[in-house]
């Protein structure tokens, strides 16, 4: 059994004046998914969740959250959706406690009503309790927010990169509240510039310059990427590139960490032709391995696809 559409997006499209921010989006995000939207800056991330927040308006096309228009039906969204946008907006100089009784208080409710579902995340502000929000750490701000967004117990939780900012480990702890979080029956939707986050949800969507790349679950999305992929290594990273993206069969070449992955136009790459060519541009100390594609490899296969069709996107 296929479950109702918790947000559907179909043919948005928004411009601040002469910048298109959205081309034609289209999304359909089950209830009680934990969905991802990952892209990079200006990929058009930010201005989707604003239309679906019914904070923006968009410019063509329909927005439908937990079945309401997001135009005329605008009020009975705000009240069944919580939002964490990307940069803290709480009250800096409200105390912890305090922030959260406002905020509970706004939607009609008290902190007790719905502690059940913050006590795992509020047990590790508590201690904090009395302290001013913008005296806080970057991790303890991360989870104070979120506490505030779910204080009254919404259908559907929007974080804008929740993450960006705050240390590896407080990243991981907030995944793992996502995660019981989406137990209690929550849908959530998340973005966010980290392509190690895009496996920790059940499907994702790449956003790049204002347009959908693709959308599947991270294997599927993984699966795209069809040519054999190599990790090519040599103390010259530089040189190691370009050498690479002149080599006559090369399909792509792109640094990552401590390597360059490398794809070959051919079914297989004739490794020694490659090691050879390598050596004649003065990089005897190349070494090459096979690796399976990652979210990463994916996005990039992706990029190159829209580039040889033509698809039309956008700043935003």
């Amino acid at each position: 059994m296929i479950a109702p559409s918790a947000v559907r997006i179909a043919e948005v499209g928004k411009s601040f004046g002469a910048v298109k921010a959205l081309g034609r989006v289209d999304l359909d995000i089950p209830q009680g998914e934990l969905f991802g939207c990952i892209g990079a800056d200006g990929a058009g991330k930010t201005t989707l969740f604003r239309i679906i927040c019914t904070l923006l308006l968009p410019d063509r096309g329909r927005a439908e959250v937990l079945g309401f228009d997001s135009v005329s039906d605008f009020r009975e969204i705000r009240r069944r959706l919580g939002y964490m946008p990307g940069r803290f907006s709480l009250y800096q100089d409200l105390s912890v406690e305090e922030n959260l009784r406002f905020f509970a208080a706004v939607f009609g409710t008290t902190v007790g009503e719905n502690y059940d579902l913050i006590k795992d995340i509020y047990t590790q502000l508590e201690p904090f309790r009395e302290r001013r929000a913008g005296k806080l750490s970057g991790g303890m701000k991360q989870k104070l927010a979120l506490c505030c967004a779910l204080v009254h117990r919404p259908e559907l939780l929007v974080l804008d990169e929740p993450t960006t900012g705050v240390d590896a480990v407080s990243r991981r702890e907030f995944w793992q509240m996502l995660k019981r979080l989406k137990a209690e029956g929550i849908t959530i939707l998340v973005s966010t510039p980290y392509m190690d986050e895009a496996v920790l949800c059940d499907r994702i969507a790449f956003l790049q310059k204002g347009s959908v790349l693709g959308v599947d679950t991270p294997c599927g999305i993984t699966g795209l990427f069809t040519r054999p992929l190599y990790a090519v290594r040599a103390r010259q990273k530089y040189r190691l590139i370009t050498a690479l993206r002149r080599y006559p069969h090369a399909a792509s070449a792109y640094a990552f960490g401590g390597s360059v992955h490398y794809s070959d136009k051919r079914p297989a790459a004739d490794l020694r032709d490659l090691l050879a060519w390598l050596d004649a541009s003065g990089l005897e100390d190349a070494g090459i391995t096979q690796i399976e594609p990652g979210i990463e490899d994916a996005f990039m296969a992706l990029m190159e696809l829209q580039g040889e069709t033509g698809t039309e996107g956008a700043d935003g």
